[in-house]
């Protein structure tokens, strides 16, 4: 189906050319903008009364647009389905998408960490000139319309203001995300119309997201909200060798969170649904060895609490203090070998993933297997899938977006093109 230039594409009129795009975040705008530059017509339903809103949200501290990392470090961020999402970032790549915001007015910056934003780190512009070029293209919008799948004829059905709309179209791209943020309109609902249909949707799980930990009352208390940094995070699991990042993550109430602990979430998440629990190794005092650590320790402590003596002799005081005590037993704190290991690599036991609902992001969704190059549904001709509906997951870092963006397009290629073959 890629065989034919999109430039050469003509507008159909009537139901049987238009194209439906259901959902309005990143990967259903960019299917419409797609299929629209490719000749469609193109009507855009959002379940919500605006298009865009996860976007806002996920820009709220700064839109992490993409990363910086080269193509192969980059494509090994998705893990699994690294070499599915791979043929998706050769036709839309993070230097595509910044180039693409450019067409845009935004210009984008590389951070320290080398994930790319917008030079006035806001989603908002981007959003509202997207929007614009959308409309004044020809996109049609119609928001506060939720999809509840398709009629006996095929028709879709939209519940909107009471009342059960249908609406006929050429071609469909499904463009729902993931179960996640309900609030913004992302419930995963969809998963129950497309399984009653026969297709094969992976249940739906949190990804970046936090995880449970046996926090003291006390510990909890006193350091919810503070973060770790900076750390290193081993991982010992999958029966591979340790692996590890330095980063940092976040103390909550019920466990940790943050970027380092989302850089393992997969893998975490999917050891604990194995063995009930996942075992992560911090080092607290990157860049100090183990020995010279206990050599320090060695020193005299005086009257010294052991408290002002890590402070002063390891650098070690509130939430690192705190998480050192928590996990090393008091009968240990005279042993500086044993207080060494410990701050270089100190045990924590992750319980459960947090629900659903408080993740970033979800892993789960229709399976490649369902879906040709061109991200239609093998079943259901005319029906294309993008962004987080599919099976995969990335951890934050503008790998997330990149991906929804990337699919999108390739949706809406394919449902131009759809649409071009079909007979008049």
């Amino acid at each position: 189906m890629d065989d034919q230039p999109l430039a050469a594409m003509r507008q159909r009129p009537g139901a049987s050319a238009r194209l439906v795009v259901v959902g309005g975040g990143p990967a259903g705008l960019m299917a419409a903008e797609t299929a629209r530059a490719a000749g469609a017509e193109v009507d855009l339903y959002d379940r919500m009364g605006s298009v865009g809103r996860k976007l806002l949200i996920a820009g709220k501290g700064g839109l992490n647009l993409t990363h910086s990392d080269p193509f192969d470090t980059f494509v090994s961020r998705y893990g699994e389905r690294a070499r599915e999402v791979q043929r998706w970032l050769e036709r839309f790549d993070a230097d595509a998408l910044r180039e693409w915001a450019r067409g845009l007015g935004v210009e984008t910056f590389v951070g320290s960490s080398g994930r790319v934003f917008p030079n006035d780190l806001k989603a908002a512009p981007l959003l509202r000139g997207w929007l614009r070029r959308l409309r004044a293209s020809g996109v049609r919008f119609h928001v506060n319309h939720r999809w509840l799948g398709w009629d006996e004829a095929g028709a879709l059905r939209f519940a909107q203001a009471g009342d059960d709309v249908r609406v006929q179209a050429g071609a469909v791209v499904l463009a729902l995300g993931g179960g996640s943020w309900p609030v913004l309109g992302s419930d995963g609902q969809w998963t129950g119309a497309l399984v009653e249909r026969g297709i094969d949707v992976a249940p739906l799980q949190p990804a970046n997201c936090g995880f449970d930990v046996a926090w003291s009352d006390h510990f909890a208390s006193r350091h919810a909200g503070a973060p770790v940094k900076p750390v290193v995070m081993e991982w010992r699991g999958d029966g591979g060798r340790p692996v590890r990042r330095q980063g940092e993550f976040v103390v909550s109430a019920s466990g940790v969170e943050g970027s380092l602990v989302y850089a393992f979430g997969a893998s975490l998440r999917e050891a604990i649904g194995r063995d009930g629990s996942a075992v992560i190794h911090l080092d607290l005092v990157p860049g100090r060895e183990a020995r010279r650590l206990a050599q320090d320790l060695a020193q005299p402590r005086g009257g010294r609490s052991f408290s002002e003596h890590l402070r002063r002799r390891a650098g070690i005081d509130g939430v690192k203090a705190g998480l050192v005590y928590e996990a090393l037993p008091k009968r240990d704190w005279q042993d500086v070998e044993r207080v060494a290991a410990a701050l270089k690599s100190l045990p924590l036991t992750l319980l459960r993933p947090r629900p659903i609902d408080e993740a970033i992001s979800t892993a789960g969704g229709v399976r490649f297997g369902e879906l040709d190059h061109a991200l239609m549904l093998r079943q259901r001709p005319g029906v294309f899938v993008a962004g987080e509906m599919i099976d995969w997951e990335a951890p934050t870092g503008g790998y997330l977006l990149t991906a929804c963006f990337a699919s999108g397009r390739i949706a809406g290629e394919g449902a131009a093109r759809w649409l071009d073959r079909r007979p008049d």
